[in-house]
């Protein structure tokens, strides 16, 4: 018997997008699944498509919010009814985002096959499938995360399956096992990171992650954060990016990423501020403040309950910046050049 698997889609003011992403899933070559759409408050026809939907396919169940709870809030509800309903497996999917017929067929397949494996993302390519949004997620030695592959031309670059650090949330399948013993998304993130902060928890905890690049999505990247307020996404970059090295850092490696991490984390603020950020930037970074004795508490069970090396750990980094990062290598390379080092 094929695996249950719950689809959840969060949605927010959705309603031009909704349908198609809806309709990529229900004709999924795996056929069994549920599909969980969870409305945050949308203002605009969501609630009607979503109802349309709920009422011709059984398949389908609505979970309707009353404001919104950011894409944690948006996809914690499914998962919770994932571990109630002991399904297999657990697969958050954007609400503007488009699965090629045998997306969840791949990732079922190979978390089927893998036991130690607790995450499976996929190829995810920009809506005209000519460039990638992302071919997983890494995590730097700058405390930084990007997405592998972002904004490239599709080649035949990222064809293999391989160990990687991260999923991105907004197509990855989850082991509802693993999600059991680990929890699932830290809703104090509320967007960006929290994908990173779970691949992180989960790597502590001795699951792997792995990219399948025969799982295939089309993404139309930031078509819900245009809908929130100016300087959203730089609050939450400012606060989100502290508290995954607050709670999952370990210990013994901090000495090596931390003061990397300040050195970007602040010319951030000064770029911020120059670009008129500045109050968005600040805000982010005092509600991370505000979070400190909360993520600390964290922090401590999940690193007393970790189950690998430090040295596994940091050989699941990138041992560089980003590739955006270019005003950061600029002056690395300046410093390099005073000091002698070799580039």
């Amino acid at each position: 018997m094929q695996k249950t698997v719950f689809v959840i889609i969060p949605n927010y003011n959705g309603a031009d997008r909704l349908a198609t992403s809806i309709d990529s899933v229900l004709a999924q070559s795996h056929k069994n699944f549920k599909l969980i759409v969870v409305d945050n408050g949308s203002a605009d026809d969501s609630r009607a498509i979503i109802e349309k939907y709920q009422a011709k396919d059984e398949r389908v169940i609505a979970i309707l919010r009353e404001k919104n709870y950011g894409f944690t809030g948006g996809v914690n509800p499914g998962l919770e009814l994932a571990l109630e309903e002991n399904a297999d497996y657990a697969a958050p999917f954007n609400n503007d985002a488009v699965a090629d017929k045998d997306w969840l067929k791949h990732l079922v397949s190979f978390l089927d096959a893998h036991a130690d494996y607790g995450i499976a993302t996929c190829k995810l390519l920009h809506a005209d499938g000519k460039t990638f949004d992302s071919t997983a997620d890494l995590y730097t030695i700058w405390g930084l995360p990007y997405p592998r592959g972002r904004n490239e031309a599709v080649s035949g670059r990222y064809d293999h399956q391989t160990d990687i650090f991260g999923a991105s949330g907004g197509a990855s399948m989850y082991r509802v096992s693993m999600l059991a013993d680990i929890g699932t998304f830290d809703q104090d993130f509320f967007a960006y990171y929290e994908d990173i902060d779970l691949s992180f928890r989960a790597q502590l905890a001795g699951y792997k992650v792995a990219f399948v690049p025969a799982a295939l999505v089309y993404h139309e990247q930031g078509k819900t954060s245009e809908k929130m307020a100016n300087g959203f996404t730089t609050r939450q970059y400012m606060k989100n990016l502290p508290m995954v090295i607050l709670k999952d850092m370990p210990t013994r490696l901090w000495y090596r990423v931390v003061p990397r991490f300040w050195f970007a984390y602040t010319i951030f603020f000064i770029n911020a501020c120059l670009q008129g950020r500045g109050w968005p930037a600040f805000s982010g970074w005092l509600t991370a403040v505000t979070l400190i004795p909360k993520k600390l508490a964290q922090r401590h069970h999940i690193q007393k309950n970790r189950t690998v090396s430090d040295a596994y750990i940091w050989s699941t980094f990138t041992h560089d910046l980003p590739p955006n990062a270019g005003k950061l290598k600029k002056l690395r390379g300046f410093y390099w050049k005073l000091t002698g080092r070799a580039q």
